[in-house]
């Protein structure tokens, strides 16, 4: 369906097969919705002896681990879209426990550099209405010769490192 121009609708679930390990880059992936805190399965034996022995060893309180671990998961699940620094996506998290710091401040600083307050704690329409600027912002053709450079190639990186 993406190839042909129709687009298509992925489900999965986090910690799943496919939230890890498989890229969905390019026209394939171009946005993710995060329903949810991805927590783990905390009755599992093998997690209990991980918890007491973090509490034991490092004085690391179990809900700080369980919540670094699920924030990392969730950038892990969203981070799916983009693959390339020539790639674009929307990240979208849908959970009102992403606006607390606790849990945004967890989240890796490619992803929080573009937070913006104002499409914090939106309303279904407003989503809608911010994605369909952005897709069509982006999707614009990209001319590489337009006189701005926004991509660097691996000489001028080579000439930025040897200058400074």
């Amino acid at each position: 369906a993406c190839d042909c121009g129709r687009g298509g609708v992925f489900f999965s679930v986090a910690r799943g097969k496919v939230a890890e390990g498989i890229d969905f880059d390019r026209h394939y992936g171009r946005c993710v919705i995060m329903i949810g805190v991805p927590f783990q399965y905390t009755l599992s034996r093998i997690l209990r002896a991980r918890l007491e022995y973090l509490r034991e060893t490092f004085q690391i309180k179990e809900s700080d681990f369980l919540s670094f671990d699920a924030v990392r998961q969730a950038a892990q699940c969203v981070g799916r879209v983009i693959r390339s620094k020539s790639d674009y996506g929307m990240m979208i998290f849908a959970d009102k426990r992403y606006n607390r710091h606790e849990k945004r401040d967890k989240l890796p600083k490619w992803i929080t550099s573009h937070l913006i307050d104002a499409h914090l704690n939106l309303s279904t329409d407003m989503v809608a209405h911010v994605a369909r600027d952005f897709m069509r912002r982006m999707a614009q053709p990209f001319d590489i010769h337009a006189g701005q450079k926004s991509l660097l190639s691996k000489e001028q990186l080579m000439q930025m490192g040897a200058g400074a």
